[in-house]
């Protein structure tokens, strides 16, 4: 299947910020994703449609790799699906959620998108460490680009033992560890605008403890 063929989740702009918006990085948002991670919120829609329709957030795992000080970064090859990021820099890892875990359809919610982040997250890369310690700290919303404004990204932290980390995928190109300061330095590579909002905001982000799905979803990670 084409990648503009597929079905990915997505939730309705309007219902998940009728508490109230936000744009770029906001740390923890425990409203939001208690919004996201409700099962009759969500919708599995043609990504192709879904691409051009604001009046949906498709969601988007973005997870970091972090070892002590440092974060793994790359830059998007030209085999990227998404074409208005090719060649930029980031620190994120993941894409769209699709329906072919069957998860989705035994335990929805919060354990199906674990299932499928790691599937995604697996596809991408090697990662030749252990994985020490994982949590969902904030999201994304950048209704300042056309890419963000059908898009909501969930910022999730993995902390490895060691940065052994190898791309399994074309579109990670160049990778390698580095500390946020540097990579954010004048002189620093050109990043998409999700890795600079999560690099500018990365102390809070890496002090933040992380979201705790309600009671009655299991599976969570502290």
């Amino acid at each position: 299947m084409a990648a503009h063929d597929e079905l990915v989740m997505a939730v309705p702009t309007a219902e998940l910020f009728r508490a109230g918006t936000f744009q770029g990085l906001q740390v923890g948002g425990e409203a939001w994703l208690d919004y996201v991670f409700e099962p009759r919120h969500s919708r599995f829609l043609p990504r192709a449609a879904a691409e051009t329709d604001p009046s949906w957030k498709q969601v988007i795992p973005y997870v970091i790799l972090a070892c002590g000080d440092e974060v793994y970064c790359y830059r998007r090859g030209q085999q990227s699906t998404e074409a208005r990021l090719r060649a930029l820099h980031s620190v994120g890892l993941g894409g769209h959620i699709r329906p072919s875990d069957e998860s989705f359809f035994n335990q929805p919610g919060w354990p199906a998108y674990q299932a499928a982040l790691r599937r995604e997250l697996e596809e991408e890369v090697a990662i030749g460490a252990t994985i020490e310690g994982e949590r969902l700290v904030g999201l994304i919303n950048d209704d300042a680009t056309p890419v963000g404004q059908v898009h909501i990204g969930l910022v999730h932290l993995f902390r490895l033992s060691a940065p052994q980390v190898k791309a399994r995928e074309t579109k990670i190109a160049a990778g390698r560890f580095a500390t946020p300061a540097a990579l954010v330095a004048p002189d620093g590579p050109s990043f998409e605008s999700w890795s600079q909002f999560c690099l500018q905001g990365w102390r809070q982000l890496a002090a933040h403890r992380g979201w705790r799905a309600p009671t009655a979803q299991s599976g969570v990670s502290r």
